[in-house]
């Protein structure tokens, strides 16, 4: 359930920056650090994924339904890192087409 509850943790850093509030600064820390947030996350998810994945191989893994959820949540988690990537890439290389 930890794993949840990082994915859970992922998708409300994207939800909060979307999110109206305040007027933002201009500098990009905050889109920054929810993708550093977002990364850091990942990693997590991924090193779970990978104990998981050594206990299932040595014989130690009772559950192999734990090993194959945390692996496809880490799977899952890393799709959606690389599709917000790609669309702010996408965003940054319009606006940077765009004629003043």
């Amino acid at each position: 359930m930890e794993a949840v509850s990082r994915v859970e943790g992922v998708l409300a850093a994207f939800a909060q920056q979307a999110a109206p509030t305040a007027p933002a600064a201009t500098d990009g820390s905050g889109f920054a650090s929810s993708m550093a947030r977002a990364v850091d996350d990942l990693r997590a998810l991924q090193s779970q994924s990978e104990t998981l994945g050594v206990a299932a191989v040595t014989g130690d893994l009772n559950d192999i339904h734990s090993a194959m959820i945390a692996s496809t949540r880490a799977a899952v988690t890393l799709e959606l890192v690389a599709a917000v990537r790609n669309k702010g890439v996408d965003a940054f290389n319009e606006i940077m087409r765009m004629q003043a």
